[in-house]
């Protein structure tokens, strides 16, 4: 089935102290965004890419996408005010059988990953990956808390993957405070979310420590 992604990107990087876009700060010289458009073309050179950004972002990118000499061909969508408008926008320009959403700090994801998500996509219709908690959490507050057992949660990662027909129904819906993801927005609508193995490397790059790890993953 044909593929297409589409890589959502916003935001400023103040919790990085920097004022560059998160997504455009470089790691091991290459943008961050521009590492993560480059696994997806790697794991398939035919897939539709399509990157989401902020309308005041559109220009820099550009301009980056000469400066590094970036050829790898994808289509540039301007984002919403909320994250579900700007996957709705990135909808309108997708072809594929098979869609999926990803973060664009998140550079690490495997080769491995994103087939599993894919594949478990076109078999079961939703599917994204998930890890193991680690540590031993609890629930409640600082007065009153009781521990909780680990194995009934997951720490969900991108990407989401989904037969067009299911997520482009999914965003015909009106925006919730409730949607979280497009998994939650897609099991509103009664779809059923299969769970595929994430890798631990598939950081969210968002904080300084991100940036170091990102520097040794890279």
């Amino acid at each position: 089935m044909t593929k297409s992604i589409i890589i959502t990107a916003g935001g400023i990087g103040k919790r990085m102290g920097s004022d560059i876009p998160k997504q455009f700060i470089e790691v091991n010289g290459l943008p961050i965004l521009m590492h993560t458009i480059t696994k997806f073309f790697n794991f398939d050179s035919g897939i539709e890419i399509i990157i989401v950004l902020p309308k005041n972002h559109i220009v820099y990118w550009n301009e980056l996408v000469v400066r590094f000499e970036f050829t790898i061909q994808h289509t540039i969508v301007e984002g919403g005010e909320e994250r579900f408008y700007s996957i709705k926008n990135g909808l309108r320009e997708t072809n594929g059988e098979l869609i999926g959403v990803h973060d664009g700090v998140r550079p690490f994801v495997s080769l491995d990953v994103i087939k599993s998500v894919f594949d478990s996509a076109e078999l079961n219709k939703a599917a994204i990956p998930v890890i193991e908690l680690k540590e031993s959490i609890r629930r409640g507050g600082d007065a009153e808390s009781e521990s909780v057992d680990r194995s009934h949660y997951k720490i969900v990662q991108t990407p989401q993957c989904f037969t067009s027909e299911v997520i482009k129904n999914a965003y015909l819906q009106d925006f919730s405070n409730a949607f979280t993801d497009d998994a939650s927005v897609v099991e509103k609508k009664g779809t059923k979310i299969h769970l595929v193995k994430g890798n631990d490397e598939n950081i969210k790059i968002t904080t300084p420590m991100d940036l170091k790890l990102a520097t040794i993953l890279a």
